[in-house]
């Protein structure tokens, strides 16, 4: 384990946080590979029954990618970059044991594309969740996708194409949130549905599981390969560049998206 990931129990739930809480737990490559590894590790655990993903402080889940590393990223280097943060979605897939994203504050981007792809979504009022990419000069091709999966077309385009943060009553109001409960209860009620999932027949389970997992990556590779020629043609003009520094300046060295 690194120190980018904190790994508690709750009986036979594991509880994975985030743990960067002084960045708003924003995916750095480093965080992303520790967060796919620790699933690995954790999936292949007989003492596990379920996962819980979390973040560490009570301000966000995961704010996005590191605006830092991204401010750096060359052209060439996209497809690595893009891909390491999209190992992250299709391993949250790949994992057999039910997954909850307890949101216990943002969870914007890459954080709200790990919520997407959880088997369920627990948050409390306050918290936020959205697809804010365009608004850093990022095309929004991987969120659009993981929402197509969950929301209509209209509705996609709306949030993708703002770049919106969406309250988390709206967000329960289109079904991305399964429950909503009191801040101090998020991490319990997440537990409380992961054991509940782990308790299902397992044949059952596992073939469900499986099938949404089929129809969830039948367009990854697609949508991976868009959000890389987008993202390099972006970075090619400088856009993304020119709106981190702007952000970085007006909140003197701010860490997110």
């Amino acid at each position: 384990m690194t120190d980018v990931v904190i790994v508690e129990r709750a009986g036979g739930i594991a509880i994975l946080r985030l743990n960067r809480p002084d960045r708003l737990n924003a995916l750095s490559m480093a965080l992303a590979k520790a967060i796919a590894a620790t699933l690995i590790e954790l999936d292949n655990d007989d003492t596990v029954r379920g996962i819980v993903l979390t973040g560490a402080g009570d301000r966000a889940f995961c704010a996005g990618v590191d605006l830092h590393e991204a401010r750096e990223m060359q052209v060439a280097d996209i497809e690595s970059w893009f891909g390491t943060a999209c190992n992250v979605y299709r391993q949250i897939l790949l994992t057999d044991k039910p997954v909850i994203a307890a949101l216990n504050g943002i969870a914007a981007g890459g954080g709200f594309q790990m919520a997407l792809v959880s088997d369920q979504r627990i948050a409390h009022p306050g918290a936020r969740m959205g697809q804010p990419e365009i608004n850093a000069a990022i095309p929004s091709i991987m969120g659009s996708y993981w929402m197509s999966l969950h929301l209509g077309w209209s509705k996609n385009q709306e949030l993708s194409m703002s770049g919106r943060l969406m309250e988390a009553e709206e967000a329960h109001g289109l079904g991305l949130i399964n429950h909503m409960v009191a801040a101090d209860q998020v991490i319990a009620k997440a537990c409380e549905v992961a054991e509940t999932l782990a308790a299902k027949p397992s044949v059952a389970w596992a073939r469900t599981k499986a099938r949404f997992r089929e129809i969830a990556l039948a367009g990854f590779d697609e949508a991976f390969r868009a959000g890389v020629l987008g993202q390099q043609e972006a970075y090619a003009k400088g856009e993304p560049q020119a709106v981190i520094d702007a952000f970085m300046a007006s909140r003197g060295g701010g860490a997110t998206s």
